[in-house]
C-alpha cells in the first residue's frame, strides 16, 4: 500500500469511526441515523462540516462545543481511534483474503455495541440480530473451517453465557448473550470458547484493580462489552497462534 492510499485508507477509516459513534449513541435511544444532522447534544446546534472532521475537531476545539461550550463526550474520538486502529490490523491479518468480507463487517458490530455498552449498558437487539442473520448467510460462502463449527460457534458461545446467567439469576445480560452467539458464528467452535475465556479473565482482572482502586463499588454493574471486545479481537487477529502456543506446551 503506497502512501497516498495509506492516507487515504486512514481517513476513510476514521469517517466510518464517526459513522460508527452515530449508529452505536442513536440506536439505543431509537433514533434515526439519518435525522436530524449532526448536532450538540446540549444546546442543539447544527454542527458544521469544521465540527465533524474526526479527532482532528475535538482536540481543535478542545473538546468542547463551538457553540454552547458544553464539554463534548470523549466518546466521540475514542470509537474514532478505535475503528482506525481495528482497520489497520484487519489487512495486516487477513491480508487480500475472502475474510475481509466478514471482518470489517464484523469490526464494525463489534465496535458499535462496545460504544453503546460504554454509553448506555446496553448491546442494542437492532445490531445484533441483523448481524447474526448477516454472518449466518455470510459464512455459507466464507467458511475456512466446516461451517458446522461456526453453528456450534454460535451454539456453544450463546448457550455458555445462558448458562452462567441462570446460575448468576441474571448475573449476564440478555445482550451479551445474543452477541456471543454473534462471535461463535465468526469464529468457530474453538475459537469462541478461547475469546469467552479471555473476555471473562481480562473482565475479571480489570474489574478486580476497579475495586482495588476503589473506582467502582462491590456489586455495581460494569459493562462487558468492552471485555468481549478485546478479547474477541485479540482471538480473531491470533487464535491459531495462541493455540498452537498453548497445544505446544504439552
Amino acid at each position: 500500500m503506497n502512501l497516498l492510499l495509506l492516507i487515504l485508507y486512514i481517513l476513510l477509516s476514521l469517517f466510518i469511526g464517526s459513522f460508527l459513534n452515530v449508529v452505536a449513541l442513536r440506536i439505543p435511544k431509537n433514533e434515526s441515523i439519518l435525522f436530524p444532522s449532526s448536532h450538540c447534544p446540549a444546546c442543539n446546534h447544527r454542527l458544521a462540516a469544521i465540527d465533524l472532521i474526526p479527532i482532528f475537531s475535538y482536540f481543535g476545539l478542545r473538546g468542547k462545543c463551538r457553540y454552547c461550550g458544553a464539554k463534548i463526550s470523549l466518546i466521540y474520538p475514542f470509537g474514532e481511534f478505535l475503528t482506525l486502529v481495528i482497520f489497520l490490523l484487519i489487512p495486516y491479518f487477513f491480508g487480500i483474503s475472502k475474510e475481509l468480507y466478514i471482518a470489517y463487517p464484523f469490526a464494525m458490530v463489534m465496535i458499535v455495541v462496545t460504544l453503546s455498552d460504554i454509553r448506555y449498558q446496553i448491546i442494542p437487539d437492532k445490531i445484533t440480530y441483523p448481524g447474526i442473520l448477516f454472518f449466518l448467510v455470510l459464512r455459507l460462502f466464507i467458511h475456512p473451517l466446516p461451517y458446522l463449527h461456526y453453528l456450534l460457534g454460535a451454539l456453544i458461545g450463546g448457550g455458555l453465557l445462558l448458562l452462567i446467567a441462570i446460575i448468576s439469576r441474571g448475573g449476564m445480560g440478555g445482550g451479551d448473550i445474543k452477541l456471543f452467539f454473534l462471535i461463535g458464528l465468526v469464529l468457530g467452535w474453538q475459537n469462541t470458547l478461547l475469546a469467552l475465556f479471555l473476555s471473562t479473565g481480562i473482565g475479571a482482572i480489570i474489574g478486580g484493580l476497579l475495586l482495588l482502586l476503589r473506582m467502582i463499588k462491590r456489586k455495581q454493574m460494569i459493562p462487558f462489552g468492552p471485555f468481549i471486545f478485546i478479547g474477541t479481537m485479540i482471538t480473531y487477529f491470533l487464535g491459531n497462534q495462541i493455540w498452537e502456543w498453548y497445544l505446544g506446551l504439552y
